[in-house]
């Protein structure tokens, strides 16, 4: 008797609706630091990167600075200003010419900064005066030891909530399909979520509750002014990168997070797995927790290949998986992957410095 091979699945390649968006495929390009926008303004080789991967089903941009005050890495671009809006239009125009679809995700970098990449006139703010430990490169004195910052005031909150309001506003108005709302990695949502960096007495920290209020907040009015079909969250539970560490009430925290995205109908949860480079391990639990508790799309991330994330697509893990680093060196990786054919390697020397080197033209 001839026992026929099981065929591998191609739910990978297959189309799916991510709220108001069908998409043609299930990857997702995953967001990456990039730091070629001098003066913090999209420009035509940040274009040509974009729609260079536009086979993606999804692609979400590096992190884009919602105010001068968060724009703490040298060279990030921001959506505050008619010239960033302006550029980053020559970005949304190139992808959807080239038929794909483009959220911007939207980060604050907190206390991650150093007044040495940022304007003058700006202030580096968190929730609670807690330096992080280690330094930061600047591109006029090369590394530097971050500095302490401020601890927010309420109407520094206020303010600095109505600046993402307004980048995810001004997002739309550049021609983006949505916003993905960064509250990972230990930037300044994440320093709101963590106790390693939320040492605030107020109803912004402490219990839980307290800690998820900035970002719960946030989303509530975020969705209010562009639609809770254009946004998705990133979170980073037992993320350690940026200083963080991990509490008693975590399972808890991230689990009403997961409530409330799914109260105000979010686009999809984006979950931030990096133990394939090193990062701590994140317990399955609470990833069947926020799966189980959330109705939207779930985006899967973590070192994955074209098996393991068919793999775990035909387990009914999530909808989606997102490929970072490959996409830095295979523009075409979702033909690549499809095809089988062999990946171009990386080049990690030239992931951060500006122009065209190691971005354009592997």
């Amino acid at each position: 008797m001839n026992i026929k091979p099981k065929k591998m699945s191609n739910k990978l390649f297959s189309p799916i609706q991510l709220g108001h968006m069908k998409l043609k495929n299930r990857i997702v390009m995953a967001p990456m630091t990039r730091s070629r926008a001098i003066n913090n303004i999209p420009n035509a080789i940040m274009a040509q990167y974009y729609g260079e991967r536009a086979s993606a089903g999804l692609i979400v941009t590096e992190g884009v600075a919602p105010s001068a005050d968060g724009c703490g890495y040298a060279r990030i671009p921001g959506l505050w200003s008619e010239e960033q809006i302006n550029g980053w239009k020559s970005v949304t125009d190139n992808v959807h010419n080239k038929g794909g679809l483009i959220f911007a995700q939207i980060m604050h970098t907190g206390r991650a900064s150093h007044k040495a990449n940022m304007a003058n006139g700006t202030t580096i703010m968190a929730p609670s005066a807690v330096k992080l430990s280690g330094e930061i490169y600047t591109d006029t004195n090369g590394l530097m030891a971050y500095e302490t910052p401020k601890a927010m005031t309420l109407q520094d909150i206020e303010q600095t909530q109505k600046d993402y309001v307004q980048a995810s506003i001004n997002a739309i108005k550049a021609g983006f399909d949505g916003v993905e709302i960064h509250g990972a990695n230990g930037y300044l949502i994440d320093q709101f979520l963590n106790v390693a960096s939320n040492q605030r007495t107020d109803h912004y920290g402490g219990a839980f509750e307290n800690r998820n209020r900035f970002l719960t907040e946030l989303l509530e009015q975020i969705v209010i002014a562009i639609g809770a079909d254009k946004v998705g969250l990133r979170i980073s539970p037992f993320g350690v990168f940026n200083d963080m560490g991990t509490s008693d009430d975590i399972h808890e925290q991230y689990t009403a997070l997961a409530k409330t995205s799914n109260r105000l109908n979010l686009a999809y949860i984006h979950m931030v797995d990096l133990e394939s480079m090193g990062a701590s391990h994140i317990p399955a639990s609470i990833k069947q927790q926020i799966r189980s508790t959330f109705n939207g799309s779930y985006i899967l991330s973590g070192g994955y290949d074209k098996n393991s994330a068919e793999k775990d697509l035909e387990l009914n893990q999530g909808e989606l998986v997102a490929f970072g680093r490959p996409f830095i060196s295979n523009s075409n990786l979702v033909e690549r992957l499809e095809q089988g054919i062999e990946l171009t390697p990386l080049n990690p020397d030239t992931f951060y410095t500006p122009g065209e080197e190691g971005y354009l033209g592997y």
